[in-house]
């Protein structure tokens, strides 16, 4: 192991390059939103289909990125970051080229698991290179511009869209992925404090079966006749769960260490980023689909429509960063929530056929202010209850905040979505006084997705109007199904921050008996490397 010496110049190329990195990492997650519908067309796609492509990249990140954190750790964090970036590259061409859906669902999760070779890698290093004030200001800059290119992908992709076919909104990364591979290589040091202890593969690989085993069961949950399937799954996550938990109790050198993650500070941050970070994708990924099937906007407006989100992320994180530090993560996560319980209030009330555009822009802007001041506490506490050692662990959590909560969140609200409109498409063609000419292949195709209703619409014209309104119609109950999901969830979270999550007085004191007692663990075992820091 071997200390950074970088200069404050320095460390300022090496802040701009892992943000970098991150952006190659987070803008797939919803790049794919916008185009939904055109590529529902393209393949006749099911809705669960559609599901499992927006959150396939999800699914592959976080399945995989506790256990490529601990290699980062363990064999070098440069590396870890240049071998993801590469591997973005041909899993971003193999989705924009894709010749069939089950293809394309393989090719969001190849990258996602290259993103969770990279991202976790990410605020490794920087928890590693800075502390104090300094720290928290980056890790402030990290979680708002993340977050912001999140919500940006829409609109990029939106607009590639209005002139190019639906691959094209895969490959908005491939320019990023050539400028970061070589800012990685020339500026982030190769080697910070990083562990030499052996990597927990069987943990690995037990976590990688719990989180995938987890998704899938939730995405097909409303797909009909899956049942069997959906137990299995199930059967298999809770075996996976209790196997991962009776492994990291044994092992000598846990994947996850139990002891660090028990504390208060670090168990609370962790479940509330994943409410807080699924509720942005969540709100993307059912958004955009309103926005185009409901309200009628092109792609490009549906892009165009969530620029408040990330408006209000970028504005918002700075200011979180100041809250924390004068007034501890608790407070600063709380008003986070209360800013992303505003949002699908008002998505789940005021999002209707004809809403003004306003009231979109609204609820968008309260979901952004909330992630940008919510994002910066969950991520802080996190590295700030872990040794620096450890940091691999701290950052893959971090990082299952965002991308199993919105894994999760996208599954649970993409399976009521899914659930709710075949409901109300099976109830309205009911209720048609044409429903003896329904034939059982047409309500399959019409309660499959709207994109398939439109479909449907286009091959029966004298019908089309009556097809396209009884879909928006079901589209909207569904959605409200979702939205009332995110609503139970977001007082879930805030709840559980409300009572667990210690005061800042109290918090200040925790974070430094941690210290005191990592450290002695330090001198215990093997000394402990301390790179220079930029304060």
């Amino acid at each position: 192991m071997s200390s950074s010496t970088e200069a404050p110049t320095g460390g300022r190329v090496i802040l701009i390059t892992l943000i970098l990195v991150a952006a190659v990492a987070n803008l797939p997650l919803s790049v794919a939103n916008v185009a939904l519908p055109d590529i529902g067309k393209a393949f006749d796609a099911s809705q669960t289909q559609l599901n499992l492509v927006a959150v396939g990249y999800s699914l592959g990140l976080a399945a995989s990125v506790l256990w490529l954190g601990a290699f980062g750790d363990r064999y070098g964090r440069r590396m870890m970051l240049v071998i993801g970036v590469v591997l973005s590259l041909p899993a971003a061409l193999l989705a924009a080229f894709a010749p069939s859906i089950t293809v394309l669902i393989l090719a969001r999760v190849v990258g996602g698991i290259a993103a969770g070779m990279a991202y976790p890698t990410t605020l490794a290093l920087i928890t590693a290179l800075w502390s104090g004030p300094r720290r928290t200001r980056s890790i402030a800059l990290w979680s708002a511009i993340g977050g912001a290119i999140s919500a940006l992908g829409p609109l990029i992709s939106g607009t590639m869209l209005t002139f190019l076919p639906w691959g094209s909104v895969f490959l908005v990364t491939v320019p990023l992925i050539v400028v970061a591979f070589f800012m990685i290589v020339k500026f982030v040091p190769s080697h910070v404090n990083e562990s030499s202890d052996p990597v927990d593969n069987l943990g690995g690989i037990l976590s990688l079966v719990l989180v995938g085993a987890l998704i899938l069961a939730i995405n097909f949950a409303a797909v009909p006749d899956a049942g069997m399937l959906v137990l299995g799954l199930t059967v298999i996550g809770l075996a996976a769960l209790i196997a991962f938990v009776i492994r990291q109790r044994r092992a000598r050198n846990p994947l996850y260490d139990l002891r660090i993650a028990a504390r208060p500070i670090f168990w609370v941050a962790a479940c509330a980023g994943v409410v807080v970070f699924g509720s942005l994708m969540g709100a993307l990924f059912i958004g955009q689909q309103f926005l185009q099937n409901v309200l009628g906007y092109s792609t490009m407006q549906a892009g165009f429509a969530v620029l408040p989100a990330a408006i209000c992320m970028i504005l918002f994180a700075p200011r979180s960063a100041k809250l924390v530090e004068a007034h501890g993560a608790r407070l600063t996560l709380l008003l986070g929530y209360a800013a992303v319980l505003l949002g699908f209030l008002t998505m789940l009330l005021l999002w209707r056929e004809g809403s003004p555009y306003w009231v979109v822009g609204v609820g968008y802007a309260f979901v952004g202010a909330g992630v940008g001041l919510a994002g910066t506490p969950a991520s802080h506490a996190l590295t700030g209850a872990v040794p620096v050692r450890r940091a691999g662990m701290a950052s893959g959590t971090a990082d299952l905040q965002r991308d199993l909560g919105g894994a999760i969140m996208q599954s649970i609200l993409g399976a009521l979505l899914t659930a709710g409109y075949a409901s109300s498409v099976a109830t309205l063609v009911a209720q048609s006084p044409d429903s003896d000419q329904v034939t059982s292949s047409v309500q399959s195709q019409l309660t499959k997705s709207f994109s398939s209703a439109a479909n449907i619409a286009e091959q029966y014209p004298q019908y089309s109007d009556a097809i396209v309104q009884a879909a928006k119609e079901s589209f909207e109950q569904g959605q409200q199904w979702a939205y009332l999901a995110g609503v139970v969830a977001v007082l879930l979270g805030a709840a559980l921050v409300f009572w667990k999550f210690p005061k800042a007085q109290r918090e200040r004191e925790l974070l430094a008996e941690y210290h005191v007692e990592d450290e002695g663990e330090d001198e215990g075992g093997e000394p402990r490397v301390v790179p220079h820091t930029t304060q």
